[in-house]
């Protein structure tokens, strides 16, 4: 049974309104409840800059925070938690510039986590993606991983749809280069 529903848990909408009416230990049950998902997102987000990352995942719950009176239950919490932090890391891309970032080194790699390729490749594959620029990235991951459209990609980003779709294609160009595929 997921930890949400185990036995004497309150579910997040209880928890979402005892936070908004002031309650910092309903706030911290929520926060443990989505740390890692949101952390995760960050991670890809910035590049697999662990301190970032964390950097971004902070500033997302406090944002949160500041923010629940807002929440209008028309999604779940973890749907409108989600989506403020991405727009909480694509802000960060935007004030950055979108400047490209540094390589990463063997060990700012993320721990092992689910997925169906070997160590290696997933690990490969990891570095090709933090060694995108941030634009490109950003759409890769909103897209390929986190299964966003064109059209909300774009409104997130401030670009054109077609202009997604163009940063999907080089991010993939550049990930293919990077992986050593030739075809």
């Amino acid at each position: 049974m997921p930890p949400a529903l185990a036995a004497g848990h309150h579910n997040d909408m209880d928890d979402v309104r005892a936070a908004a009416a002031g309650d910092r230990q309903a706030f911290q049950r929520l926060y443990r409840q989505h740390a890692s998902r949101i952390h995760g997102a960050m991670l890809r987000l910035s590049g697999y800059d662990h301190a970032r990352a964390e950097d971004l995942t902070q500033d997302a719950f406090v944002r949160a925070w500041q923010k629940l009176d807002s929440f209008r239950e028309q999604s779940a919490f973890g749907t409108w938690l989600y989506r403020l932090a991405v727009n909480v890391a694509l802000m960060d891309i935007r004030a950055r510039g979108a400047d490209p970032v540094g390589y990463i080194d063997e060990d700012s790699l993320p721990e092992h986590g689910e997925t169906p390729f070997c160590a290696a490749e997933r690990d490969e594959l990891e570095r090709a993606i933090g060694k995108l620029p941030p634009r490109a990235r950003a759409v890769l991951v909103l897209h390929d991983v986190e299964g966003w459209h064109h059209d909300e990609i774009a409104g997130e980003l401030g670009m054109a749809v077609g202009s997604s779709k163009a940063q999907l294609h080089r991010a993939r160009g550049l990930l293919r280069k990077a992986l050593g595929d030739v075809t």
